[in-house]
């Protein structure tokens, strides 16, 4: 439960969306970005597959570590 998926989006260094886990959706930072981010969270398929990615990719590695 201490675990928490992060994906950002960074355009020319800036970040513009990121992705957490703790949230279950997309947040902008930027007019593009909160554009963007409300896109993704329109898309049950995107959704899914980003917080699949917390078991995928965070639990898969703490178990090695």
């Amino acid at each position: 439960n201490d675990i928490e998926y992060i994906r950002s989006e960074y355009y020319n260094m800036e970040e513009y969306a990121r992705f957490s886990s703790s949230l279950g959706k997309f947040v902008g930072y930027t007019e593009y970005g909160l554009k963007q981010a409300e896109n993704w969270n329109k898309d049950p398929s995107e959704l899914a597959a980003m917080k699949a990615q917390k078991e995928t990719y965070c639990k898969h590695n703490i178990d090695n570590w």
